[in-house]
Parts: C-alpha cells; structure tokens; sequence
C-alpha cells in the first residue's frame, strides 16, 4: 500500500494502539499496557514504529534493544506487534518490520528476535517469511500463586 506512512511511535499513538490490540485478542486493555508504550516512547535507543492510513494508526511493531543479556551481543527483541484486522495481509506489517531491520542496521545490530507461541501459526508464518527461524533460546515460565 503506498498510501501507509511508517513512522516512529509517539505517545498520541497509545490509544490507537489499544485498540489494535483489543481487535485482534478480542479482550479489552489494560492500562499497564498503555503505560508501556507511553514508556516504550521515551527509550530512545529502542525501535518502535508505526503504520499511519490517512493520519489514522492501522499497525504496530514495538521492540526494544538489548546489550549484553544472557551472553549474547548486542541485539533487537520485537516484542509486540499488530496490524488492524481490515488492514491484514496488506504488507504493513512487513513493512513495520523492514523498519526496524533498517533501525537495526544502523545501529549496527545483525540479530533481530522474537516470541511466537506455537499455537499461532499464522504469526509464526508471518516471521518465517521474514527469515525469521528458530533461535538457541527456550522460553521458560514459573506460575507464581
């Protein structure tokens, strides 16, 4: 779509974001998630981007830049992405994340992570067509009661 501007995440861009994000999981939002990306804004050695549609936000990829953790370089984790539902399989969100391969570029970082759960093999298709495969990492989890 050569209408989409893809631009840096501003604080303006919470709420639309939000809404991304409760389209997509059918859940409403939290607040600590809008706190995070009002946060997500200020660390300015981090990647975070946006799509804008006629000045309206459709899509999403938030990731944030880590030196030095677990014995690895230094490195960009996507963390969390969306695109608006109506927007889907239009190229925004590969065009979000050629943004931040780009950033990564720049700042010279080869390594690019991610997160997928299994159970989501549209996601998972989508990072594999990015070149995305599987890493040395094991996601752990403890339940806390």
């Amino acid at each position: 779509m050569d209408d989409i501007l893809i631009r840096k995440l501003r604080t303006e861009d919470a709420e639309d974001i939000s809404n991304i994000y409760a389209a997509i999981t059918q859940t409403p939002v939290k607040d600590d998630f809008i706190h995070i990306i009002t946060v997500q804004v200020d660390r300015k050695e981090d990647a975070s981007f946006v799509a804008e549609f006629n000045g309206r936000v459709v899509g999403y990829m938030i990731s944030i830049v880590i030196s030095g953790g677990f014995g690895i370089k230094k490195s960009t984790w996507i963390s969390n992405m969306g695109v608006t539902p109506k927007f889907m399989g239009q190229g925004i969100g590969e065009s979000l994340a050629r943004k931040i391969f780009e950033f990564s570029r720049e700042k010279g970082i080869k390594d690019i992570y991610t997160s997928v759960r299994w159970d989501s093999p549209d996601l998972l298709s989508f990072f594999k067509t990015l070149g995305f495969d599987r890493s040395n990492f094991i996601n752990l989890r403890k339940v806390l009661e």
